[in-house]
């Protein structure tokens, strides 16, 4: 077996003292805090992608207790009128925040009334009207997860749609849409 030189060893020794040395340095680094202040050392730029919010969008959404208290005073309604329906209660990007399947409503109705939802909050309209506008455009009954039956009303703030209601279940679209409107008007009391 040959032995190592001394030299050798020593510039062994030293590369392993500057590799750990670089190590212990790096986790120092990662965990940084200033000297003068003791705060966090600043972020690096790419966690700041905001520049000031010019990339950055803001909506308006309606919180959960609200869509609830629209939904309950649906229900209410329909309930006045000895009316068995569903009712559900969507974002503006056409998520559902809520619905309420009311005692002895139809099986389809809450997936009607999801879809009247979404309708009337993709277009900003109540769902009576657009669908007379099918007469016109009879391709808008082809677009996913629309329904262009009366029963669908939006919500708006500021002039902007950011909700839809929808119920169906009674037996014409007229009164569907009568008790979506009471749940809207619930949202101004």
């Amino acid at each position: 077996m040959q032995k190592i030189s001394r030299r050798a060893r020593v510039l062994t020794g030293a590369v392993a003292v500057a590799a750990l040395g670089t190590g212990a340095l790096g986790a120092v680094s990662a965990n940084a805090v200033s000297a003068s202040t003791g705060a966090p050392a600043a972020k690096p730029a790419a966690a700041t992608a905001d520049a000031g919010d010019k990339n950055l969008t803001r909506s308006t959404h309606l919180t959960v207790a609200a869509a609830t208290k629209a939904a309950q005073a649906t229900l209410d309604a329909a309930k006045k009128e000895n009316q068995r329906v569903s009712v559900a209660v969507v974002d503006r990007n056409g998520n559902t925040i809520v619905t309420l399947r009311g005692d002895g409503a139809g099986p389809q109705a809450y997936e009607s009334a999801e879809k009247k939802a979404y309708t009337a909050v993709s277009w900003n309209a109540p769902t009576s009207e657009l669908a007379k506008r099918l007469e016109q455009a009879p391709n808008l009954k082809d677009i996913p997860g629309t329904l262009f039956l009366a029963g669908g009303a939006p919500v708006t703030a500021k002039g902007a749609p950011v909700a839809g209601i929808g119920v169906a279940g009674a037996p014409s679209g007229d009164l569907d849409e009568k008790f979506a409107e009471a749940g809207v008007a619930a949202l101004n009391r």
